[in-house]
């Protein structure tokens, strides 16, 4: 196993980009991946959130181009990044200018929801790599404001959720417009059969790289599912956040309408919050998932759309508000969490309609995932179709980690815990526990 980053070929601008990032060992992906990537061979990747993947195509990509030393033509790019949203596609680019720091390349994204002739009169100058979205790119090719018959590379990231997006026609047209002969990397959390059959029409001779065990969890990430009515979720999540004083938490709902309201709710419990979701612009995607990582908001809410993507620095807490109705999608939104070697916890408020969709998630996962009844928070006795309603898996204590904060009740008032230091908090309103 490679123990140093000048140890895989990189050149010396690029190891000198990776040392000012304060990193000197690569991740077991980046040490499977960079070598063959430098090689020029194809890649089938299989790789959980977390694990430096993106710098695993990233760095050997930027070093492909510098050996090329080819320039691009005006709206000719040279490397072709697909990604299935917007944020994934900018934190792609952040690596892309982070790590081609010292090299003299252009890179720029094409996603949907901004306005497209700022990106088109971009392309007019020349750009190296693109980052896209598969639609925003389709949106180009047809009015052509891009050429793709001059990529070398292809890198299809995050490729099971552009699947689980209903992307495969999209993607399929973008392949068309792309020169047979090309490098092609395919990087995917899960490799699933329709994965695969993707990458045998898209690679030749691939080497194949699986540095986690299909559809695995996080193993930093420590699960528990708290039973809870479905009428008491919202009082048990701000019990949660404010009892053991989470300073950031990123929540997913269903629905974008529940991201609203959810969000709404509980700032008026005093936790400072706002919701993501596909039908907010990206200036104010961009703006609250900043605000977020800067620790000036407390709660985040999202929809799936975020389950992938977004890449916190040490995020503390996942809470799943209502379990997804894909097993998969547990797995990628608990990704957000345990990142990078570091520890995680995924908390899933499940009231008795959601027990089928618990045990897919635990087919998924091929374990059960412990229940923590919070004291003052019991669900009612119909929940009990689940396997371990009213006690822990295994015969632990019911309460193992609850910690009663008051009268019960779901009008009652409830202690919380110290205010974050960006602003005050108005825990101890009734809302709170209504």
């Amino acid at each position: 196993m490679t123990n140093e980053f000048s140890e895989l070929g990189l050149s010396a601008e690029l190891l000198r980009a990776i040392s000012a990032q304060g990193y000197t060992q690569p991740t077991p992906i980046q040490t499977q991946a960079i070598p063959p990537v430098l090689a020029g061979r194809d890649v089938l990747a299989g790789a959980q959130t977390g694990t430096g993947k993106t710098a695993a195509f990233v760095l050997p990509l930027l070093q492909r181009l510098q050996e090329s030393g080819v320039r691009p033509k005006r709206a000719f790019i040279r490397a072709l990044v697909l990604v299935p949203t917007r944020e994934l596609a900018a934190q792609v680019q952040a690596s892309v200018s982070t790590y081609g720091r010292y090299l003299p390349f252009r890179s720029m994204t094409i996603f949907g929801g901004v306005k497209i002739n700022p990106q088109i009169s971009q392309l007019r100058y020349g750009v190296d790599i693109v980052v896209a979205t598969p639609g925003r790119l389709l949106d180009h090719l047809q009015q052509g404001t891009i050429h793709l018959d001059q990529v070398d590379t292809l890198v299809l990231d995050e490729a099971d959720r552009m699947l689980d997006m209903g992307f495969i026609r999209d993607i399929r047209k973008v392949l068309r417009a792309l020169p047979a002969k090309r490098q092609n990397l395919l990087f995917s959390a899960t490799c699933s059969d329709e994965i695969r059959a993707l990458a045998s029409d898209l690679l030749s001779s691939p080497v194949e790289i699986q540095v986690a065990r299909r559809n695995e969890a996080a193993e930093m990430v420590t699960q528990v599912v708290h039973p809870v009515d479905s009428s008491r979720k919202r009082a048990l999540l701000a019990h949660l956040i404010g009892s053991n004083d989470w300073r950031q938490v990123l929540v997913f709902t269903r629905t974008k309408h529940g991201a609203n309201r959810l969000a709404k709710q509980l700032n008026l419990d005093g936790l400072q919050s706002t919701a993501i979701h596909g039908n907010k612009s990206q200036a104010a995607r961009t703006r609250a998932l900043s605000e977020f990582k800067l620790g000036r908001l407390r709660v985040l809410v999202a929809t799936d759309i975020a389950a992938r993507g977004l890449d916190i620095d040490q995020l503390p807490h996942v809470v799943n508000y209502e379990l997804p109705h894909v097993p998969e999608d547990y797995i990628h939104r608990i990704g957000r969490t345990g990142r990078a070697g570091l520890g995680g916890s995924a908390v899933s408020l499940v009231c008795g309609e959601e027990n089928k969709l618990l045990r897919d998630i635990e087919s998924l996962l091929q374990r059960k995932v412990d229940r923590v009844v919070v004291p003052a928070f019991q669900p009612a006795p119909d929940f009990r179709p689940a396997a371990a309603a009213s006690g822990g898996s295994g015969g632990r204590p019911a309460a193992r980690g609850g910690r009663p904060t008051g009268r019960s009740g779901g009008g009652r008032k409830a202690k919380a815990g110290p205010a974050p230091k960006s602003g005050k908090i108005n825990w101890r309103s009734r809302r709170a526990m209504g």
